[in-house]
């Protein structure tokens, strides 16, 4: 039997990570005849996490809610009607609870775990059976953690609309988890990768999980034109686009006909001096497209190949406790980490 409380982590309004607020008394909630719940065993950070405290997040949230979307554990029990899982099943969260398959619809993208459903900063969970997926068996409990915005995220963007083919180009921004995962799952799938990051330590990180070019973008502002050089005038045929409208530009510059440029983000900020326009699309023949995670069954999909090529994530060496929480969010914010940033439940 799990405890009647807990330890759990609330965002109280907004404006800065003093937002973040702990109960070490919080009730643990119950579970219906459809549930599952879910003892964490870790959770990791997502720069959503990070902007939904700031008041930043252009999508749907709630006052209140316990943040981070990303969580693994271990079922503690299910409801009477349950029949995906059983107890001791080792499980990972779905971004958007109500995304099984198909297209995002109006109903399914304001079911965000961490924004408008309670996430995994807490020490238990209790969610649908419909909203999570089992832990892939060649990982542990940080590892899945980090599967289900940034992974989910990067297969979405290189698998979501036309499928990478072997010997394709794939052109990746920084070393944030969305960018090493696309890298990882590149490589896995016979791709050629082109990476962007910001120092030389950085780029030998890159280039040991496969980057076959890595371009100093400090040192070359052109870098999306050294990208399409680099493929021997051709162009990339996707683009994993994070940085927003900083960085659209350069990718624009290093599409090839007919590719994708999959926006994922805007760590780079909302507003550009050089903004592209919807006229950039048809001078350069290429799809721009927006990725909001995915869905439960390309979930699957993905973890079906992290087991088959025993894909490892990349957890940052610091791994914070719960009670951290919002260290690790000041420490991410500081861009400190590489990869993805894990925090171990207990």
């Amino acid at each position: 039997m799990a405890p009647q409380t807990q330890k759990q982590w609330t965002v109280q309004g907004t404006g800065s990570f003093d937002a973040l607020k702990l109960n070490e008394s919080a009730k643990v909630a119950e579970v219906g005849d459809n549930d599952v719940l879910v003892k964490f065993k870790g959770a990791s950070l997502n720069y959503r996490d990070l902007i939904i405290a700031k008041g930043g997040y252009p999508f749907a949230q709630k006052d209140g809610v316990v943040p981070a979307s990303d969580g693994a554990g271990v079922v503690e029990a299910v409801g009477k009607k349950v029949h995906r899982f059983k107890a001791g099943d080792k499980v990972v969260t779905l971004f958007n609870q109500g995304h099984i398959f198909g297209s995002i619809d109006h109903h399914s993208i304001e079911t965000g775990t961490g924004g408008v459903i309670d996430g995994a900063l807490q020490q238990y969970g209790v969610y649908n059976e419909d909203g999570l997926v089992p832990l892939p068996s060649n990982l542990n409990f940080l590892e899945g953690a980090t599967l289900t915005c940034a992974g989910l995220t990067a297969w979405n963007a290189l698998y979501g609309l036309k499928p990478l083919m072997p010997g394709e180009y794939v052109l990746t921004q920084g070393t944030g988890g969305v960018s090493i995962f696309a890298v990882q799952f590149a490589k896995a799938a016979g791709a050629k990768v082109i990476a962007t990051t910001s120092s030389a330590a950085k780029a030998d990180k890159l280039k040991s999980l496969g980057a076959d070019h890595v371009i100093n973008y400090k040192e070359d502002s052109n870098w999306g034109e050294t990208a399409k050089k680099l493929t021997g005038g051709r162009g990339v045929q996707h683009v994993v686009e994070v940085g927003g409208p900083s960085t659209m530009a350069q990718s624009l510059k290093a599409i090839a006909f007919d590719g994708i440029i999959s926006i994922i983000g805007f760590i780079g900020g909302g507003k550009s001096e050089h903004n592209p326009t919807f006229l950039d699309c048809l001078v350069n023949i290429c799809i721009v497209r927006g990725v909001y995670v995915g869905s439960r069954q390309q979930m699957e999909d993905m973890n079906r190949a992290i087991v088959a090529n025993d894909i490892k994530p990349v957890v940052d060496e610091k791994v914070f406790t719960l009670e951290q929480t919002k260290e690790a969010y000041q420490y991410m914010w500081d861009q400190k980490h590489f990869g993805k940033l894990a925090i171990s439940i207990e």
